[in-house]
């Protein structure tokens, strides 16, 4: 399963034109990202609304679900609101926008419920930005580049065609969103134009140490616990070049932990020499199960996430498969010996 040559070199291939005039003309903007936020999705969406009242607009960046506690610094003042406890005066701005706008996100199951009630009702112009493979058929305006390595340099991108000036204050998020989804530029999807972009930001007053710091050095406790329920429940398949794990609530409770700590806990055992596939099964507060998975060889993770109704990268997606852990983690690892043996 030999890697084929990439001369990819992160270039955003994206006309403008329809997205300017989208934000030209509008007012009232709503900016939202994806359920379980990550510092991808909630670092662009507070770099675009930073960046558009810089403007002259008037923004709301909304979330179906909270920002998580680990990721808080990004957003010391509650500037993304969860859907859920809006206010009346923010629902009729809502009603009223002129520009709905997803970012990091092109899928009705990963804007969740509340979200995607609010797209499929507006009024005004809806926008795309995004750089996942697998979308649905959101927005009227789409900026899309599935080979970018984050939402996060799409919008740096749109900001540059947008003419906007980077501050300290919108180049924070916006380094924070490439480098968490770059994996602090060790994952492939980093280009030379990666690079390039963040030097920019540093240059805008972005702190690295700091950055960092606050992104990876404050993890909880339970977190730290739950990282060794990880590795009890794991196990290897595909002739130990995969790894299987799970996190049932229970695990969850006996770390002391909360939803969001489990937060790329998948990644932990691509470190071990020769590991090529790793999934994670976590069951949800209320019974259901969220899968994630990733990649090391020509297995493709957005094609294996679709046949849960997922979607993603090749190298990384996620999905909500079916059933209980129980039986989700069967069809997981059957769905995914499967793959894998076609690649042989």
């Amino acid at each position: 399963m030999s890697e084929t040559v990439d001369t990819y070199q992160g270039e955003i291939r994206v006309d403008w034109t329809e997205f300017c005039r989208a934000i030209s003309s509008a007012r009232n903007v709503v900016v939202c990202g994806h359920i379980r936020p990550d510092g991808d999705t909630i670092g662009s969406c507070l770099a675009m609304k930073r960046a558009l009242v810089a403007l002259g607009k008037r923004v709301l960046a909304i979330n179906g679900q909270a920002v998580p506690p680990t990721l808080q610094f990004l957003d010391a003042n509650n500037e993304i609101r969860t859907i859920s406890t809006l206010t009346s005066e923010e629902r009729a701005f809502i009603s009223s926008a002129d520009l709905v706008m997803s970012i990091d996100v092109s899928s009705w199951q990963q804007l969740g419920e509340d979200a995607s009630a609010i797209f499929r009702n507006a009024t005004g112009t809806v926008a795309v930005i995004d750089h996942h493979a697998v979308a649905d058929e959101i927005g009227d305006v789409r900026c899309v580049e599935s080979r970018a390595d984050s939402a996060g340099s799409i919008v740096f991108e749109a900001l540059r065609a947008l003419g906007v000036e980077l501050t300290e204050e919108i180049a924070f998020p916006l380094y924070v969103a490439i480098s968490s989804d770059t994996g602090w530029f060790r994952f492939g999807a980093t280009k030379a134009r990666t690079y390039e972009r963040a030097a920019q930001l540093v240059a805008a007053g972005v702190k690295v140490d700091e950055a960092y710091r606050l992104t990876n050095e404050q993890e909880s406790f339970g977190r730290f616990k739950l990282m060794g329920a990880v590795a009890t429940n794991s196990r290897r398949f595909l002739d130990g070049k995969g790894v299987f794990m799970s996190l049932s609530q229970a695990d969850f409770k006996a770390a002391g932990a909360i939803q969001s700590d489990a937060e790329d806990l998948v990644n932990i055992p691509l470190c071990v020499a020769g590991m090529e596939v790793a999934i994670i099964a976590i069951e949800q507060e209320d019974g259901s199960v969220k899968a994630s998975f990733r990649s090391r060889c020509d297995l493709d993770c957005s094609q294996l996430a679709r046949e849960f109704g997922g979607g993603g990268h090749k190298r990384a997606a996620g999905a909500s498969p079916s059933g209980d852990l129980e039986t989700a983690s069967r069809a997981l690892i059957a769905k995914a010996t499967e793959y894998y043996n076609a690649l042989v």
